[in-house]
């Protein structure tokens, strides 16, 4: 049977070239995976040398060639860098900022095409698959711009152009990464520790075609790096930080982020005299984000920020007492100012804001909450860059929210960047609201409480730096009619005072402004000094308060009357209680005294008829 199919000498022939050629490919494919391991391991270690400036060293446990199938797997990959090369480097100023230690499970390379490779010089694979690396990177400025330990402006093309015509993988994949990240810029080293990310990279070319292309990040079309459930800690462990997922793109130079948590500790108030925050967010997107230039240089730069659905929540802490802390970083150009990178961020847009800023009073043993509902805010010009504040020194920001969800208010404020006193303004106006609706707010912290009145608008222009506050208050409002209180007996609540309500609606307050119809109405200008430990927040509603007050008639002179009235009346009364009690006590000494005298008669009586 088999001579049927070799009865002529053609078939012979070629049997006998495709036994040979398929047991040279055999010898071959032996040959690479005997030998071609350590030489590949020799000149990838010579290559990573030359180019690192002997920097790093990489070594490997096995590499395999599969002919047939066009794949290459290599295994236990370590690269490690020379800790006194890189001392050298930088003794010289050319160290690196950051420094990377890596080890690989497990490389794959598919898709090899070798007849490209050796007749063409043409690398071209299908998929590079590094699985659950370990990656350990360290950070330290170094530099603030590239160097080198000699000049060569020859691009990554030209500098393989001898060997290879180009380079071309169509997608490398890092699975499973665990990443390590040190940062030693600070005071205290900073440690995060990343898992659950994944990378991908896709038409990754070094050809003449795309030698200069700004649009390719590392050579590469699009890096895209995704994230899931990140937890981390800030520095001092005061806060938890959450992200359930990212996702930064470098040919969109997008990063996107959903659910970000910022946790309190429980125990906050017992560490710390600063004040708490609390944050929610349900997306963040980042948009034209140069992500090159803050990984080499913590340098950041983007064009828009957009916060989608967030909740603030901040507490001012309830042991703080006058004059224990400064508050001069709550200022929100200080706080810029010292923000330790480089900044630029051309705009921000915050759609669904909650915020509620709440205080212990401890004179009425109570809290309360100014809140601040489906907030829309716009901020330009975020920036610190000294070239930038010299072009402009103004941020901008302007907030659309309602006042305990039911006032509209519109505030515009500007921030002057280079102003050694901080300085800001802001104006804004407040529109219709039935005034009860502040009681929430005003009975704990004000001791009082509105029984009626009507807003019909607020409006105010403020000037102010690290030392005061000035400008001008104007309320417009009908029939207020409110309740002065103080703690009760056992301070666990609040009651109202009759006496001091009674004379403070009669003699003090204007029930309305104004106060007839077609009057011009009452306006103040404000001059609130500012204390150390009065932060930014605290110091511009209680400015704004002083204004609103006396608008109604009970400003500072009032308020000085009142004090004084009230504790005349307290002295009085302990005098009535005084006198009173001096009064029982001369009646029960009279009546001691008959006691006594009745008793010495009785005793007499008795010893005459004996």
């Amino acid at each position: 049977m088999p001579n049927r199919y070799l009865k002529h000498k053609w078939q012979k022939v070629t049997l006998v070239v495709a036994a040979v050629v398929l047991g040279l490919v055999f010898v071959l494919g032996f040959f690479f995976n005997e030998h071609w391991s350590p030489i590949l391991e020799k000149k990838l270690s010579e290559a990573i040398l030359k180019s690192t400036d002997s920097l790093y060293h990489v070594d490997f446990a096995s590499a395999e060639f599969h002919l047939f199938e066009g794949r290459v797997v290599i295994r236990d990959i370590n690269v490690t860098h020379d800790e006194a090369v890189f001392n050298r480097l930088r003794a010289a100023g050319l160290a690196p900022n950051n420094v990377l230690d890596a080890h690989i499970k497990r490389l794959v390379i598919t898709s090899i095409h070798p007849f490209k490779l050796y007749f063409n010089h043409v690398i071209d694979f299908g998929q590079i698959i590094l699985s659950a690396p370990e990656v350990h990177l360290r950070y330290q400025l170094n530099h603030d711009k590239d160097t080198s330990t000699h000049k060569d402006d020859r691009t990554a093309w030209q500098k393989i152009a001898k060997t290879f015509h180009s380079v071309h993988v169509n997608d490398i994949f890092l699975n499973d990464v665990k990443f390590r990240y040190a940062d030693y810029t600070g005071n205290k080293l900073e440690i995060s520790d990343l898992k659950e990310m994944n990378l991908h990279a896709n038409d990754l070319l070094i050809d003449s075609t795309t030698q200069r292309d700004t649009s390719r990040f590392l050579f590469c079309k699009d890096i895209i790096t995704e994230l899931n459930d990140y937890v981390g800690h800030t520095h001092n462990n005061l806060y938890t930080y959450k992200v359930k997922y990212l996702k930064l793109s470098t040919l969109s130079s997008q990063l996107n982020v959903e659910h970000f948590e910022l946790i309190p500790d429980k125990s906050f108030f017992k560490k710390t005299m600063g004040d708490r925050y609390a944050l929610q967010v349900d997306s963040i997107q980042l948009t034209h984000f140069d992500f090159l230039t803050y990984h080499k240089y913590r340098k950041f730069s983007a064009s828009h920020l957009t916060i989608d659905r967030a909740s603030l929540a901040l507490m001012a802490n309830p042991n703080r007492k006058p004059g224990n802390r400064d508050k001069t970083k709550s200022f929100p150009n200080i706080a810029l100012k010292n923000l330790p990178l480089d900044c630029r961020l051309d705009s921000v847009s915050v759609t669904g804001l909650n915020f509620a800023y709440t205080e212990y009073n401890p004179k009425s043993n109570q809290t309360g909450t100014i809140n601040f509902n489906r907030s829309h805010v716009c901020i330009l010009n975020i920036t610190n860059n000294a070239e930038a504040l010299n072009k402009n020194h103004w941020t901008s920001v302007r907030v659309s929210t309602l006042l305990m969800n039911k006032a509209e208010v519109n505030v515009v404020c500007n921030f002057d960047m280079t102003d050694p006193q901080a300085a800001f303004n802001y104006r804004g106006t407040v529109g219709p609201m039935n005034l009860r609706a502040l009681n929430p707010a005003l009975i704990p912290l004000g001791m009082a409480k509105i029984n009626d009145g009507q807003l019909k608008e607020c409006s105010f222009d403020m000037h102010a730096n690290l030392k005061e506050e000035t400008g001008k208050v104007q309320v417009l409002y009908n029939n207020l009619k409110v309740s002065v209180l103080k703690p009760d007996s056992d301070k666990t609540m609040l009651k109202k005072q009759i006496l001091s309500s009674l004379y403070a609606n009669i003699f003090i307050l204007k029930h309305d402004n104004p106060d007839e119809p077609g009057d011009a109405p009452r306006s103040f200008a404000v001059r609130f000094a500012r204390t150390p430990d009065i932060p930014f927040f605290k110091f511009n509603w209680q400015s704004l308060l002083t204004g609103i007050k006396t608008c109604a008639g009970y400003g500072q002179k009032t308020q000085d009357a009142t004090k004084a009235m009230v504790a005349q009346n307290a002295i009085n009364k302990q005098d009535r209680k005084d006198r009173r009690a001096a009064r029982k006590a001369r009646r029960a000494e009279r009546k001691a005294e008959k006691a006594q005298k009745k008793l010495e008669k009785e005793l007499e009586a008795s010893e005459g008829n004996n």
